[in-house]
């Protein structure tokens, strides 16, 4: 990367992280009508986020009580779209990518949607850096939305989904994250049937939240170093789980609050089974214990014997090792009717507290790991919503 275009990239994750979106899509167009003459290598560019492009970059704000507007036009490049969503008492600010039109995404076929949640301390900008989630986006053909935390919800930027009135569904962020998801969808006509769910650390313990208390609206989850929906209530019982793993099953679903879309359909959250989940976890991770993720598991396949996503379930298990060098075991468990794949849990050896195969250029990331990016959203691939 160019060091001036390295400096463009820095001034727009610092607005990011202050949560002045629309001053740092200004920077983006200011960007995009100065292009530095040095353009990023090809593996520096599968990095990054695709904020910068030869194409339109614009604000969108979305309110909840906004009508949903038509498909925008079709796009000759991809965009990043900088917005705000109000919902539940709460305002948090987004990015949103959008890939270029194409036959697998045009006008008449709708595109599926990819929630990414960032860990603490990161931003929407890092956390598409660190992933390289709008790269694969906009080779594969899905729209990407990074919602941001504000600093004055959790002082280092951390998803509430420790605290009980942000775990239930209608209530707190998960309420506010699913009207986000919602406005997104019908604001830019994406594919209701392919919405999907992924976090890092605190992001993926939100995103197991979310999937528990909207599966009507998720269709998969995608968890990497995270902790299971009811891992914790309060502050001293998410620093046990983190430190020592969890210790009790799973919580029951929370109660529908009334009046959210689906509540109808599924009569109370958790009547519907657990939605398809793929994990990622490093067995040497010293700030979210590796037992969270086979716990992760557990819950995905119905609850079973806490602490074990239940060996006699798994129909294969494949040791192997990342063309970095990175040895990994990946198993998989088929759904309850045999007709699929319910849950995949890839333990990293050697990996830590960090995205798998991502880059160096974002936060909380292992180079050396098996791709993550690729293998969830390969996961998410296998598993639109049912419409029965």
């Amino acid at each position: 990367m160019s060091e001036t275009l390295h400096r463009w990239m820095k001034e727009v994750t610092r607005l990011t992280r202050a949560g002045r979106l629309a001053e740092a899509a200004q920077v983006i167009q200011q960007i995009l009508g100065h292009r530095p003459a040095a353009l990023p290598t090809a593996s520096a560019e599968r990095a990054m986020p695709k904020v910068i492009d030869d194409c339109v970059t614009d604000v969108a704000h979305t309110g909840v009580t906004a009508a949903p507007t038509a498909r925008t036009p079709a796009r000759e490049g991809d965009s990043t779209l900088a917005g705000q969503h109000g919902e539940a008492g709460l305002i948090r600010s987004y990015l949103l990518y959008l890939p270029p039109m194409t036959p697998l995404g045009s006008f008449d076929t709708p595109i599926p949607l990819l929630v990414m949640l960032h860990g603490c301390t990161q931003d929407p900008a890092d956390f598409a850096l660190g992933t390289g989630m709008s790269t694969l986006a906009r080779e594969q053909g899905f729209a990407v939305l990074y919602p941001a935390q504000a600093q004055d919800a959790n002082p280092q930027r951390c998803w509430n989904w420790f605290k009980h009135n942000h775990q239930q569904r209608g209530h707190g962020e998960a309420a506010l994250l699913a009207g986000m998801t919602r406005a997104v969808i019908a604001q830019h006509g994406l594919d209701a049937r392919r919405v999907y769910v992924a976090g890092l650390s605190a992001g993926g313990a939100m995103a197991a939240i979310l999937g528990q208390a909207y599966p009507d609206l998720y269709a998969a989850v995608g968890i990497h170093s995270g902790l299971a929906s009811g891992a914790a209530s309060d502050l001293m019982s998410a620093l046990s789980a983190m430190k020592n793993g969890p210790k009790t099953p799973t919580s029951a679903p929370s109660p529908v609050h009334r009046g959210e879309p689906g509540d109808a359909a599924i009569g109370a959250a958790g009547a519907l089974a657990p939605l398809p989940t793929i994990v990622f976890h490093g067995d040497t991770d010293e700030i979210v214990h590796p037992g969270n993720g086979a716990q992760v598991i557990a819950a995905a396949l119905g609850g079973v014997q806490h602490g074990s996503p239940g060996a006699a379930r798994a129909s294969s298990v494949e040791q192997g090792v990342s063309a970095q060098g990175r040895p990994y075991t990946r198993t998989v468990y088929a759904s309850a009717k045999g007709t699929g794949t319910q849950a995949e849990l890839w333990v990293v050896h050697g990996g830590g507290h960090a995205w798998s195969g991502g880059s160096a250029q974002g936060s909380y990331t292992d180079p050396s790991g098996p791709d993550a990016t690729r293998e969830m959203w390969r996961f998410f691939s296998d598993h639109p919503r049912s419409t029965s």
